[in-house]
């Protein structure tokens, strides 16, 4: 059990490094609450509808899937620690 512990722990700190190093990479293109008050919308462009294919959409993405296993791993290791 001890062994599962320090995989676990281990492959956590990766993927915690490689979530913030994700994080960081990412610009801040996005407007937030201002825009939504403002009425900033987008327009509905080619790059709008194939955002998902550009570097900034495969970005967002794996930030996404390394947020999940960080939450699901985390979990994991507070299950196995408790046992």
């Amino acid at each position: 059990m001890e062994i599962l512990k320090y995989i676990l722990v281990g492959i956590d700190v990766l993927v915690c490094l490689g979530l913030i190093i994700m994080v960081l990479r990412q610009n801040n293109n996005d407007t937030g609450a201002s825009g939504t008050i403002v009425g900033n919308t987008s327009s509905n462009n080619f790059y709008e509808k194939n955002k998902g294919r550009t570097k900034e959409g495969k970005m967002k993405r794996t930030t996404i899937i390394l947020m999940v296993l960080f939450v699901i791993l985390t979990i994991a290791l507070s299950i196995v620690y408790v046992a």
